[in-house]
């Protein structure tokens, strides 16, 4: 039997299963004996105690685990949950089921809204099953224990069970849920760890279960022959080879530059030590998300010039502010909105306060003066011609000389003929592209299955981008999360991209899996991917043929 998902990361894994204990029960609704005072207080040191747990935990699991599960943490004291679970305490809720309906209601919401990996309905249920954990004095269910290696087998994993996973123990993971964006596709992929998430139909697997988990071809092989066991076993261990930190390029020389997706200066440091030959996307919304007004030109500059000194004489390209969706920010005259993924975010709410934006473009040109940094900088959410000529234009008239637009709503792609040539680069944002393509937000595991860039649809947009580049000769990059993935990464090369950016802990696979193929082989590739009728095949034919190259 062969459970099919998607693939995370490079590499194939062997071994008997073990599931994770299913998670703590929704409590009952029922009426609460104790006085409401009584029972809230018992709210506030549960809510207490789990904040300070998540944040212990990211101290411990340090890198971009930590800032998930301080971001987690701060979901436990949320003023809106929290006023919602007092004032459900008051109504006469027992202290486990008002917390319960508070971070529900809160879950569902975070659901609908866009693509910030922190909003996330999955993350909200682990703290509100923590809490609840807490307030009946039992243990969290926990990653089970094992004297041998094996394969985890869960529903999903909270950003914790996976930030702590053993290495030494876990050969893989296998989720039901999640998506290639997911905070257990996240954290499995800068632990260089074999996953196949999204793998609807793998509540089936029990424990003993012998598993083939291939990331490469996003497939879970339960008891297999030992044929296959010996071939996969084979490929596991050319995979876990160490990689050289040599610049990215095919085999046949042709260079194709590997940067990292970094949110914020502290991140640099560990990018480079994995072989990040620059910045391919530096998220700017950390100096924003907490501030009640804009922040300064002078703070901007001094935290663009720490990065842009980390990078030295390396590319940096940043992304100017994506506000919106689920990132609103009150000065920017964010209000409610039914579908804020489809409102104004991005270039769209900077265009209506060009002053946040012009600052935020001032700021920029300063600290690349201040470091005579290779600043490259584009907007985002950019659908047309009249919005990339007017970005382009204000930037270069604010002193920037390399500027571009993320191509990630597909009116872009589809009009790439006439957007690209206006620019000094563009670069794909993957993520939305696929999301607004194939019409499934990228935050619902309900849809989570439609969010896969190998899907035909997404590959024939990029093509489209691919194809205006070289025609104007305008670099064309891809700074979405499907670079990560090497197999879709030859795709990408093959289908017009002169250069990939990813998560850090993805680089090694990537840089190896270029290295076995040339260029012409490349665009072969893309082009019978192109002509598959779905996601799984333009995948799997790519994994086939790799299978017999190098």
């Amino acid at each position: 039997m062969q459970i099919t998902g998607i693939g995370v990361g490079h590499g194939v894994a062997v071994g008997p299963a073990l599931r994770m204990p299913d998670p703590i029960g929704e409590p009952e609704d029922v009426a609460s004996p104790a006085e409401p005072d009584d029972e809230y207080h018992r709210v506030e040191t549960a809510l207490t105690a789990v904040t300070g747990d998540l944040v212990e935990l990211g101290h411990r699991a340090g890198g971009e685990a930590e800032e998930i599960l301080e971001a987690q943490s701060l979901m436990a004291q949320d003023p809106a949950v929290v006023d919602d679970i007092r004032q459900r305490v008051g109504d006469g809720k027992t202290a486990e089921r008002a917390v319960f309906e508070a971070y529900e209601e809160y879950a569902k919401v975070l659901e609908g809204l866009g693509d910030n990996p922190a909003a996330r309905g999955a993350d909200v249920r682990d703290v509100a099953r923590r809490v609840i954990a807490r307030l009946k004095g039992v243990a969290l269910p926990t990653i089970p224990r094992s004297d041998v290696p094996f394969v985890l087998v869960a529903a999903d994993l909270a950003p914790a069970d996976t930030a702590t996973l053993d290495l030494g123990k876990v050969l893989a993971i296998v989720t039901r849920d999640g998506s290639s964006s997911s905070h257990t596709a996240i954290l499995a992929r800068n632990k260089n760890l074999v996953a196949v998430v999204g793998a609807r139909g793998s509540e089936s697997i029990v424990n003993g279960h012998t598993l083939i988990v291939d990331a490469e071809r996003g497939t879970v092989t339960l008891d297999p022959d030992r044929v296959s066991v010996a071939a996969a076993a084979e490929r596991g261990g050319r995979v876990a080879e160490p990689r050289p930190l040599t610049p990215g390029a095919l085999g046949d020389g042709t260079p194709v530059p590997l940067l990292a997706n970094v949110g914020s200066p502290e991140e640099a440091a560990p990018a480079v030590a994995l072989g990040a030959e620059g910045v391919g996307l530096f998220r700017t919304e950390f100096l924003y998300l907490d501030a009640r007004t804009a922040p300064s030109v002078d703070l901007q500059r001094s935290r663009y010039r720490d990065l842009m000194a980390a990078f030295a004489g390396r590319k940096v390209v940043v992304r100017v502010l994506d506000a919106g969706a689920d990132k609103q920010l009150a000065f920017l005259g964010h209000t409610h909105e039914e579908n804020p993924a489809l409102g104004r975010r991005g270039l769209r709410a900077l265009r209506e306060h060009e002053d946040v934006l012009r600052d935020q473009l001032t700021a920029l040109a300063g600290a690349q003066q201040d470091t005579g940094a290779d600043l490259w900088v584009m907007a985002p959410m950019v659908a047309d011609v009249d919005e990339t000529a007017y970005f382009v234009s204000l930037a270069r008239s604010l002193g920037l000389q390399t500027v571009g637009i993320t191509v990630e709503v597909p009116s872009a792609a589809v009009l790439a003929d006439q957007v690209v040539p206006l620019c000094d680069f563009v670069s794909l944002g993957t993520n939305d592209l696929t999301q607004y393509t194939l019409a499934a937000d990228r935050m619902l595991g309900s849809v989570a299955h439609y969010q896969d860039p190998w899907h035909p649809s997404v590959l024939r947009l990029v093509k489209l981008v691919g194809d205006a580049g070289r025609a104007s000769h305008t670099p064309v990059a891809v700074c979405g999360e499907a670079a990560s993935d090497p197999l879709m990464a030859v795709a990408l090369v093959g289908l017009g991209a002169d250069e990939l950016s990813m998560s850090p802990g993805a680089l090694g696979d990537v840089r190896a899996v270029l290295a076995r193929v040339t260029l012409k082989q490349a665009r072969d590739l893309a082009t019978r991917a192109l002509a598959q009728t779905s996601a799984a095949a333009a995948r799997a034919v790519v994994a086939d043929a790799l299978g017999s190259v190098g």
